[in-house]
């Protein structure tokens, strides 16, 4: 299932920046968008997969460097009301079925690996002039779904559309460790148990906030440029009138 999974992502994918006109993949054609929220994610998955089989080595062992980094990631973040301790509160009564320190762990590696991606976006978005450093923004292959026609001010729309990312964004990391809590207390939690359930899980706990929250940036960016776009075309009206 996971290989099909796989594949047809792959051949979506492919068929999507392989097509003269786009489909659903936002930001495709804006650089490094998609390539930092992959890379975000390959990491995530990476790193959550060796730190689990690490932990079914002997016990004897010295640990090694990404478990060094893990705890380190954890000690910086697993502070009162962080979604690191929440999520470690959501894994509480699960000591019998995996290591939960562990668990916490790889978590903050993966919190940080996202932080760090947010980052290196922002600094592009903000200091680098993306999207438009190296070629035009064209609107509609980069946001194909978004019908800048419809409803109100295409400003007011985009601006809204990124604070509720940004909120959303920030808020997950915060609910995730909730409604997982729900979840265990509702159905059975010993899937858990099983390295690839627990591996995804704790991936897309760091990863989908960190989707909507470079969504939110990326949004207020292209709303910057429209607002720029749209003042120097009022300042030009006004010296026409007064020559």
């Amino acid at each position: 299932m996971a290989a099909l999974v796989a594949l047809v992502a792959a051949v979506v994918t492919f068929a999507e920046y392989a097509s003269e006109y786009p489909t659903f993949l936002e930001f495709r054609n804006a650089p490094p968008f998609n390539r930092l929220r992959f890379l975000a994610l390959f990491f995530c998955v990476w790193f959550a997969s060796l730190l689990m089989a690490s932990e079914m080595r002997a016990v004897d062992l010295a640990p090694t460097l990404l478990e060094n980094l893990a705890q380190d990631a954890a000690w910086l973040l697993d502070f009162p009301f962080s979604p690191v301790r929440l999520m470690a509160i959501a894994f509480s009564d699960l000591h019998n079925l995996f290591d939960v320190g562990a668990a916490v762990e790889i978590a903050s590696l993966l919190l940080l690996v996202s932080l760090i991606a947010l980052f290196l976006f922002w600094v592009h978005a903000r200091f680098i002039f993306w999207p438009i450093r190296k070629m035009a923004f064209n609107f509609w292959i980069n946001l194909p779904l978004f019908d800048p026609t419809s409803g109100r001010d295409v400003l007011f729309r985009l601006k809204r559309d990124a604070h509720v990312n940004l909120a959303l964004g920030f808020l997950l990391p915060f609910l995730i460790p909730a409604l997982l809590r729900m979840w265990i207390g509702t159905f059975d939690p010993s899937v858990l148990a099983m390295p690839e359930i627990l591996i995804w899980v704790l991936c897309a706990w760091a990863f989908l906030p960190l989707t909507l929250m470079m969504r939110g940036i990326a949004l207020f960016r292209v709303a910057a440029l429209i607002e720029e776009k749209r003042r120097r075309a009022y300042a030009q009206e006004d010296e026409l009138q007064l020559v």
